[in-house]
């Protein structure tokens, strides 16, 4: 026997949970993990805010924030390898820590997705209005969604829609999400190649220079954390590519590979769009300057035109919205899958895995996760716009949180290899502890800063930021269920249908 090469056993205690098996191979996985992360939806949404952060430095945030989510890609991959689960964060973080640190993990998650689930809805309709009103010339259709019955209606709509497609199974999802997520590629490429071409004669264009790709040119470390905030967002939903492993091809292997594959695919196409858009419009806060209050929410609606022309505006139009409705509908896969993980251990209701003896998806909690998605976005919308954008400012408190939580699971699971090899120690402990504590710093840094009632859209509760209350509000009402929840079925929290372990070790002959 040679003790140079040793390996871990897959963990034993792990059940099937009757999905479809072999149904997504490598370029699949990596096309539902482009499509959950929406880079057109994501760029249109963040650009502006971005640069009123941290100005020119936009590009250099972008690839800070990409740094963190590789290294969490690397925990995800070495945790996959031996515990291909659908429930990824929830069951990795229940067998490294316990029960409790596990099903607070897994809220989070939920949390996330079903919260960019309605703000993916709420885009969506937006820009089919706009599409729309494009079309026929008419600004009156256009305006359609800022009505707020029609939006509400029309969001219902595409929520039902994203519900059934997604019900009937990762085969449907994966046909439709390869004409989806192409066209929205080739789109941002001919947008990113037109605005370099014409970015020397626009109004308020900049030539292009290395230190936009210097994050230490940014002197306050709050702008930082706040910009690498709404990075970490917008490279979010890579993970997509392990909640179906247990329906992908070489589970084992393959989900991992798919989510590197799927961020370098994604900063490429980030870093190109972001430098082409702001030697394009520059970083003033006037016209189709990236630093306009007036558009910054929204900075492909204030560029198609002057950048593709009237003639062709309404392609970046249509890949926003097919970038939202796709990433709708790919998004429905993590929440549903690790609702269906919770529930088969145990941590949720039993009626939660409960899969479609046809489809073989989690039947119930596809409709489950469709239905909150409705319900969230429809009170939301109904409360205040404050809480909508409120809500959306905490994402990254919840992505931070329990991607952190995973790779901090990681180097934990696996602390008895990581002595073993120079590659144990790097991949399963260096790499994932660095992304761990990167994103705890930003994780903690966001907190303190959105205790302020000027962080987001400046209301506040009892003196308090309503992101801040709204973040760890929803996180803290995670900790009560779990309460209420293991006051009556107390099995999975005394480790009796999902253990905490760490991985024996075998050796090569």
């Amino acid at each position: 026997m040679s003790l140079a090469a040793p390996r871990s056993t897959p963990t034993r205690d792990l059940r099937t949970k009757g999905l479809s098996t072999n149904s997504v191979g490598l370029l699949a996985s990596v096309v539902l993990g482009v499509s959950s992360i929406a880079p057109v939806y994501a760029l249109t949404a963040t650009l502006g805010p971005t640069v009123t952060e941290v100005g020119l430095q936009m590009p250099a945030v972008f690839l800070a924030g990409f740094l963190p989510m590789l290294l969490v890609a690397y925990a995800y991959r070495e945790l996959n390898r031996v515990a291909p689960d659908c429930g990824t964060s929830f069951t990795w973080t229940t067998k490294a820590f316990n029960p409790y640190v596990g099903w607070l993990c897994g809220w989070g998650a939920l949390l996330a997705t079903i919260i960019v689930l309605s703000n993916l809805a709420g885009v969506a309709v937006s820009f089919f209005y706009l599409l729309l009103g494009e079309l026929t010339g008419s600004e009156s259709v256009a305006a359609l969604g800022d009505d707020r019955l029609v939006n509400v209606l029309t969001c219902v709509a595409f929520v039902a829609l994203a519900t059934w497609i997604t019900y009937r199974g990762v085969e449907v999802t994966k046909r439709v999400q390869y004409v989806l997520v192409g066209f929205q590629l080739v789109v941002l490429a001919v947008f990113a190649v037109t605005a370099l071409v014409k970015a020397g004669s626009a109004p308020g264009s900049i030539p292009f220079e290395a230190s936009w790709l210097d994050p230490t040119a940014i002197t306050s470390f709050s702008a930082f954390t706040a910009g690498l905030s709404l990075s970490i967002f917008i490279y979010w939903g890579w993970d997509t590519c392990l909640t179906v492993n247990e329906e992908t091809a070489g589970s084992a292997r393959t989900p991992g590979r798919a989510a590197l594959l799927t961020m370098v695919v994604i900063i490429v196409t980030y870093l190109g769009v972001a430098i082409a858009v702001q030697m394009y419009a520059g970083v003033g806060g006037e016209g189709t300057g990236l630093g306009n209050p007036e558009t910054e929410d929204n900075v492909f609606a204030a560029l198609a035109g002057p950048v593709m022309g009237p003639g062709l505006a309404f392609l970046l139009f249509l890949a926003v919205v097919a970038s939202s409705a796709s990433s709708l509908q790919t998004t429905f896969l993590p929440p549903t899958r690790t609702l269906l993980a919770m529930a088969t251990y145990g941590a949720v209701p039993k009626r939660l895995a409960d899969v479609h003896p046809r489809y073989l998806t989690p039947s119930t909690a596809t409709l489950v996760a469709g239905v909150g998605t409705a319900v969230v976005y429809v009170g939301m919308t109904l409360i205040s716009e404050n809480v909508l954008i409120d809500t959306i400012y905490a994402l990254g408190l919840m992505i931070c949180f329990y991607y952190g939580l995973t790779a901090y699971a990681c180097v934990w699971y696996f602390r008895r290899e990581l002595r073993r090899s120079a590659r144990d120690l790097v991949f399963k402990g260096v790499l994932p502890l660095a992304g761990a504590l990167m994103l705890t710093a930003v994780f903690v840094q966001t907190a303190v800063d959105t205790l302020d009632p000027a962080y987001g859209s400046g209301s506040s509760v009892l003196g308090i930021g309503s992101v801040f209350v709204i973040g760890i509000g929803l996180l803290l009402l995670g900790a009560v269920l779990m309460v209420a929840w293991r006051a009556r079925h107390p099995e999975f929290f005394r480790g009796e249908t999902l253990r905490t372990d760490t991985p024996s070790l075998v050796f090569d002959e």
